[in-house]
């Protein structure tokens, strides 16, 4: 009986290793039948950026713009026997200019005081009585109309403003209109890095550097001002490209001594360029 028990326990065996070794080999067999990957083709590599030979270039662009906002400054200068007097008559004018400029359609956020000082005032330069005291009061005026401009500094006027400090027109879009101009400077400086390049038998391969100048020059009221670590020497080899007026004619502006015309967004770059 016992020999039977052991001849059933081998045929066990042996069956469970049969269908187990079964069951593994048609992953050998797929193994054994796979191809050995062959080499690819080598693909042809693009020119190297040669960094040891390039040309250095510059360009610079200028987007007229069409202004659409103001910064209008306007000034209540107020004299009085003491401080006192001089404070009070300030903040009566100025309470009355804000007033009018409200009434010109202007919001309260609008407006805001820029700069305020009181002084005293002598009997000569060279004397230390004091025979009275003047107060300036600056009012800052963000004109979302620049069109309203010449219209806003009449109504403060006849609320008792005084002084004009300062009239500035922006755009109320300077990234688009500057992004504008970079890339137009861009485009420049590419065509010109290759016309030098062909002029001299050669051509450019890829762009090494690019640099900003954080510091480019601006135009206003009629003379170009240099920043302060504008390198003036790239105005040799400049290539400006002008683009169209942006945002159509200038705002009208009624009759009085302001006019908007365009403001001048301007950018400048330098960039080397590898040479083939």
């Amino acid at each position: 009986m016992k020999q039977i028990s052991t001849i059933v326990n081998t045929i066990l065996a042996c069956t469970l290793i049969f269908i187990l070794f079964s069951a593994g080999l048609p992953n050998f067999n797929a193994h054994a039948a796979t191809p050995t990957p062959t080499a690819s083709t080598p693909q042809p590599q693009a020119a190297a950026c040669d960094s040891t030979r390039s040309v250095q270039v510059s360009g610079v662009a200028v987007v007229n713009v069409t202004p659409d906002r103001a910064l209008i400054k306007l000034g209540v200068q107020s004299n009085g026997r003491s401080a006192k007097e001089a404070q009070a008559k300030n903040s009566a004018t100025i309470n009355q200019v804000v007033k009018a400029l409200k009434a010109q359609g202007i919001e309260a956020k609008d407006i805001a005081t820029d700069w305020y000082t009181i002084e005293p005032l002598y009997e000569d330069y060279d004397s230390l009585r004091i025979k009275g005291y003047r107060i300036y009061n600056i009012v800052e005026i963000t004109m979302r109309d620049a069109g309203k401009s010449n219209d806003a500094i009449i109504a403060a006027f006849q609320a008792g403003a005084n002084q004009v400090v300062d009239v500035q027109f922006y755009t109320s879009e300077l990234r688009k209109y500057r992004d504008q101009a970079r890339e137009l400077a861009m485009k420049a400086a590419k065509e010109k890095a290759d016309a030098l390049s062909s002029a001299a038998g050669s051509g450019v391969t890829c762009i090494l550097t690019i640099n900003e100048n954080t510091q480019s020059n601006f135009y206003s009221g009629g003379w170009w001002w240099y920043g302060y670590n504008s390198n003036q020497n790239l105005m040799t080899q400049n290539v400006v490209q002008n683009a169209a007026p942006s945002g159509g004619e200038s705002p009208t502006l009624d009759d009085g001594p302001l006019s908007a015309g365009q403001i001048s967004i301007r950018a400048e770059i330098t960039a080397s360029f590898g040479l083939k």
